[in-house]
């Protein structure tokens, strides 16, 4: 499969930041459009929310540093939950006829130490018709040596 979308979650953690350079890579290669899409929840609207912060001009600056062309990105901000907002941007890239990858980090802003997969990721997975890849944080093992 090919993608003519990427959609890629941006929560503002290093684990989204890799995310998004592997989806904008991956864009670049396959020649497809990059959204961006940062959700905003209820906690976050109220303030007290303790997200990273995220700033859509450095994520695109972030993409278009990988080779992608400037209007082969798009950022969104989406109420709601992480999840449902990056499946909202898919199912629009269809209704577009656009065949979608999604692109999210192994840990958000959110992520607790010790847990391999965050909570977006898993109900991501869960819940997508679309193939969903889940990019490693930089730095961290990915195996254990000598088994």
């Amino acid at each position: 499969m090919t993608p003519g979308v990427v959609v890629a979650g941006d929560d503002g953690s290093d684990g989204a930041r890799h995310a998004v350079e592997w989806a904008a890579r991956t864009a670049v290669a396959s020649g497809a459009e990059l959204r961006i899409v940062h959700a905003v929840g209820l906690l976050e609207h109220a303030g007290l929310a303790g997200a990273a912060t995220v700033d859509g001009d450095e994520a695109i600056t972030r993409a278009t540093s990988t080779g992608l062309d400037r209007s082969r990105v798009h950022w969104s901000v989406d109420d709601g939950d992480p999840c449902t907002a990056l499946l909202r941007a898919a199912e629009s890239a269809r209704e577009e006829g656009a065949t979608v990858l999604l692109v999210v980090g192994s840990r958000g802003a959110g992520g607790h130490a010790g847990t391999l997969l965050g909570s977006t990721s898993l109900e991501l997975v869960e819940h997508s018709s679309d193939p969903v890849t889940i990019v490693p944080s930089r730095g961290r093992a990915t195996g254990r040596a000598g088994r």
